[in-house]
């Protein structure tokens, strides 16, 4: 039984975007309207988002590794195609340019924007026009990735776990959170047109978004990530690459515009002593998944020595403003070296509760990886009872044996 691997491909304005998956279990339930689509639209949702979001309606399209409604086993490949496409079949052509073509319709860009990998990736990759490197670079990317993190999390709650977010702060608004977040957290803050658990913040949110687009800026944020329902024991202390708070932050991180990764209370805790750090281990008869033992706090985010302590994981994301401003910053241009204002594509003000959704695909996919990596199993039936055997072992190990 293979890990959960997943690769994208695809250009923004291109014809489509490709997820391809790896390392599923056969016999999981899957359909593309249930399960996939309507995260999709989640994505796709947040006050402050750009026009191209009116133009897309992202559906995904199976093309192979499911048949009669069931996964396979077999590679799992999906497509979502770019309702944009129309208007860029010329500048995103993959035939040469015609010789007495209108230069305009390739939509060249040689103004690099400050903040994006505009330049960075010319450069690297030897590119004068950086609608080479944009059209990957752009978060358009995250829709098949959204895409992927959907069968993740439909894998994962067939064993209770789900995944939520909600978003903290919007430039300088921070939201108020309630003593303990709802258990249905997205069901909670999907009305909110920021996501927020606090109305009255996000009101101060929206406002804000406003001021930003009225100046021609843009915002950033900070969204959490909550996993509830998980069992002690995904992760592990022996090797680096092993140690899933590691791979988490990785896995934000590699979000476009996402610039640091917490854990629990994260870098607070480096603030304060030990004894306001650490979380409590108390007897907790209701606590199956973790050995009967439970936390009186969790400041540690569901996470010790990178193994998932059975308590919620909470994951935050800080997102920087992106970097497409209407009101230009300085540049260059790449053909001859002139100084010049930074090229505008469009572009959302703000897109923190987008990428709060995507945050929840990218940590759906990490922790299933690590159930799997834990339980094995190449079908639902293997999985289930290896699963079952180890919560049951949970329960009856005691504390004067070693469980064997």
């Amino acid at each position: 039984m293979d890990r959960i691997s997943f690769r994208t491909a695809g250009e923004s304005h291109g014809r489509g975007l490709l997820a391809l998956v790896e390392g599923l279990p056969a016999g999981l339930s899957l359909e593309m309207e249930r399960d996939v689509d309507p995260e999709l639209k989640r994505r796709q949702q947040g006050y402050g988002r750009g026009r191209r979001m009116q133009i897309e309606s992202d559906r995904a399209e199976i093309l192979s590794g499911v048949r009669l409604g069931e996964t396979l086993g077999s590679p799992l490949a999906m497509l979502v195609w770019n309702r944009d496409w129309e208007n860029w079949t010329t500048a995103m052509s993959h035939l040469p340019p015609e010789p007495e073509g209108n230069p305009k319709a390739l939509r060249s860009m040689y103004l690099p924007r400050p903040g994006h990998a505009d330049l960075a990736g010319a450069q690297k990759y030897d590119r004068r026009d950086t609608r080479d490197i944009l059209e990957r670079a752009s978060a358009r990317e995250t829709t098949v990735r959204v895409a992927a993190g959907a069968v993740a999390r439909t894998l994962l709650r067939e064993f209770g776990i789900r995944v939520g977010s909600h978003v903290l702060s919007i430039g300088a608004v921070e939201a108020r959170l309630p003593e303990e977040l709802p258990e249905e957290l997205n069901g909670a803050v999907d009305p909110s047109p920021v996501r927020t658990l606090d109305d009255e913040a996000g009101t101060r949110m929206m406002q804000a978004i406003d001021e930003a687009k009225e100046a021609g800026d843009t915002l950033g944020g900070v969204f959490e990530v909550v996993v509830s329902g998980l069992p002690v024991g995904l992760g592990s202390h022996v090797s680096w690459d092993s140690r899933l708070d590691g791979r988490l932050a990785q896995a934000v991180m590699s979000i476009q515009a996402v610039k640091g990764v917490e854990l629990g209370i994260g870098f607070d805790a480096a603030r304060r002593p030990g004894s306001q750090v650490h979380d409590p281990i108390v007897p907790s008869s209701g606590e199956e998944r973790a050995g009967g033992l439970g936390r009186s706090s969790n400041r540690a985010g569901g996470l010790e020595g990178g193994i998932t302590t059975g308590q919620p994981l909470l994951v935050r994301g800080a997102m920087k403003p992106i970097s497409t401003l209407r009101t230009r910053l300085p540049s260059v241009d790449l053909r001859d070296g002139s100084v010049a204002d930074a090229a505008v594509e469009r572009s959302d003000v703000c897109a923190v509760p987008a990428a709060a959704v995507v945050a929840e695909a990218m940590v759906a996919l990490v922790v299933a990886d690590a159930f799997l990596a834990k339980f094995g199993g190449d079908s639902m039936g293997e999985l289930r009872r290896n699963f079952d055997g180890y919560v049951a072992y949970l329960t009856h190990r005691g504390f004067g044996e070693r469980g064997e």
